[in-house]
């Protein structure tokens, strides 16, 4: 075996490719290292065990998903963010089978709290688009807002629709888009 230096993002990659052939259960420090070519001891240079392994995985596995800055025009209007949402969720099911249903039964034992935080990150990030997208979209009518219905709030309500179709598997973004059209239009 190899025991060059491999990198955190070859590491990733590897590990991203074990859970698109295996499943989640086929990411440990051995797996990857023998996928890398490395030794076990290169894995722990950039990991400290396999719960971090496992977190870090997942978070690259939300950024593959949803992380592109060369979609500006998906940024453009909240019909469009919404789209593109939900392409990514369709893309990310295809790819990972199993991951969004993974997420929400609360992953796997001690890797639990490292893939919940990671996870919890991509929503967080995924939400504040939302919500800089309505704040800018100039399709929205005036007084579509209120003290008490803000844009985050409407954001919250529209992503909560999103997390349902991924957990049910529904990437079609019709009902999403029909109540962005009836709420803001």
């Amino acid at each position: 075996m190899n025991s060059a230096a491999t990198s955190k993002d070859e590491i990733l990659a590897k590990s991203r490719e074990l859970v698109r052939q295996s499943g989640w259960s086929a990411v440990s420090i051995r797996s990857v290292a023998a996928a890398c070519g490395v030794s076990v001891g290169c894995i722990y240079n950039y990991v400290d065990s396999k719960a971090d392994l496992v977190g870090a995985t997942v978070e690259s596995v939300w950024r593959e998903i949803f992380h592109r800055q060369d979609e500006p025009a998906a940024f453009r209007s909240t019909e469009a963010c919404v789209t593109w949402v939900y392409e990514r969720l369709a893309y990310g099911h295809e790819r990972y089978p199993g991951f969004f249903t993974l997420h929400s039964l609360g992953f796997m034992g001690e890797e639990k709290e490292g893939g919940r935080r990671r996870m919890d990150g991509a929503w967080r990030h995924i939400l504040a688009m939302l919500r800089a997208v309505l704040e800018r979209d100039a399709r929205v009518r005036p007084g579509a807002f209120t003290e008490a219905f803000t844009a985050e709030r409407f954001a919250d309500a529209l992503f909560s629709l999103m997390l349902a179709a991924m957990l049910r598997g529904d990437f079609d973004p019709a009902a999403a888009l029909e109540i962005v059209r009836r709420t803001l239009y």
